[in-house]
């Protein structure tokens, strides 16, 4: 039995092959080919959809780790290298991504199959920094695509072929100083929040209260007090205490909600900042397994969305006991990236759990869809090929490289059947 990291999603392949290396995989490809079965690639389980559910060949990319090459500028990695790994490498050398998701246990081709993202109005997702990449196709046949079809392969959804070496962009590593702080939602937004530091995210509570959290570049003394969201003066504090303090409030938060207002007001008192290199201060753990639903609506279209979000869950009792995250990012080129063409803000809402989350994660589907999001992939949605047709106007092109890279859906599933069509 196979079970995603939230254990929503199960299944039981007939067969499961682990390559060692890329001739592994062509050949796993062939012989699935030759039984006349479909295979699907499975990365580090983070998803919430069911994209690396199948129930006939499922290729675990565990295995397919470790750094290939560095340049000047970018790094070759084999595409089940996780970032917990690859971010620390980077840092020793220097080096950093511009792009640091919220969680780096996901490995580097799942999270450019499925467009996962860090934060930052100014930033793109893992996606935006592909270069090229080195796939097995349906027919087995490994190819090199660093041209046209490269923003197809951005976002791929596993549906083009197995990825086996993505050549990243990287850049000179920065210190940042990331600090946070217990503030109004509609001061946030009014105050221009999100375009005020390179990384940013808001943990949004039901009372209209969010912690802020941001990072910036240290370009001064890291000793001196780093200025917070409203201009005053936030001390340099224990990030291990910063985190102490505010998950416990949000865990006993859950299990007592009546406390909920005061032990915010408690978690915002150990509110302050710490130093690091990206990869330390802005990865949060995931202590608490949940579902989520996220959605990428349009910059502009963020407040509008969270009010009527906000509104839509009280009046149905739906409203969400956990936080809700918000992130942006910039526009992409991926052809089904949710961001793509558009400034984007990220709407996650998640549910313990054991929860009866349908309800809500319907109503929110509901709610951004009538803002013009767009689900992100790897989370709970229930989109099919008319409303990705609907949303994407080169998903015709992206269908297209489809029938020449995968033209017998060897890669297909029931789930990509339904997203993109047979």
């Amino acid at each position: 039995m196979w079970t995603n990291w939230s254990g929503g999603q199960q299944s039981r392949p007939r067969a499961t092959d682990r390559p060692l290396d890329e001739a592994g995989v062509v050949a796993a490809v062939l012989r699935a080919a030759n039984r006349g079965q479909r295979i699907r690639p499975v990365g580090a389980r983070w998803s919430w959809s069911p994209l690396a559910v199948t129930d006939e060949v499922q290729l675990d990319l565990s295995a397919l780790t470790g750094v290939v090459a560095f340049g000047r500028d970018r790094v070759r990695v084999r595409a089940g290298e996780r970032l917990q790994d690859l971010l620390p490498e980077l840092s020793r050398r220097g080096h950093a991504l511009a792009a640091v998701p919220r969680g780096d246990g996901v490995t580097v081709g799942g999270a450019v199959s499925s467009g996962t993202h860090g934060s930052g109005a100014s930033v793109g997702s893992l996606s935006s920094l592909v270069e090229g990449v080195r796939l097995v196709d349906g027919a087995g046949e490994l190819r090199r695509i660093d041209g046209p079809d490269l923003d197809a392969v951005r976002t791929g959804l596993g549906a083009l072929g197995v990825l086996t070496e993505v050549d990243l962009a990287i850049g000179p590593e920065r210190i940042m100083m990331a600090g946070e702080e217990l503030r109004a939602l509609d001061e946030l937004l009014d105050e221009g929040f999100f375009e005020t530091h390179v990384w940013t995210e808001l943990e949004v509570f039901p009372d209209g209260q969010a912690m802020a959290k941001w990072a910036n570049p240290v370009e001064d003394d890291p000793d001196e007090p780093e200025r917070g969201v409203a201009g005053r003066a936030v001390a340099v504090g224990s990030a291990a205490a910063v985190g102490a303090a505010v998950g416990s409030a949000h865990a006993l938060s859950r299990v007592v909600p009546r406390l909920a207002p005061a032990l915010r007001r408690s978690a915002s008192r150990w509110s302050g900042s710490t130093t690091g290199p990206a990869y330390r201060v802005l990865v949060a753990e995931r202590p608490v397994r949940a579902e989520v639903s996220e959605w990428a609506v349009p910059r502009e279209a963020l407040g509008h969305a969270l009010r009527e979000l906000a509104a839509a869950t009280a009046a149905r009792d739906l409203v969400p006991r956990m936080p809700v995250l918000v992130r942006v990012g910039a526009p992409e080129t991926g052809w089904l990236h949710p961001a793509y063409g558009r400034a984007t803000a990220w709407v996650a809402v998640r549910a313990r759990r054991g929860t009866a989350f349908e309800p809500l994660f319907g109503l929110v589907a509901s709610v951004l869809g009538d803002v013009d999001g767009r689900p992100h992939w790897a989370t709970r949605h229930d989109w099919t090929a008319p409303d990705v047709d609907a949303a994407y106007s080169r998903a015709p092109d992206f269908r297209r490289v489809r029938d020449r890279l995968d033209p017998d859906r060897r890669f297909a599933s029931p789930h990509l059947d339904a997203l993109l069509g047979p």
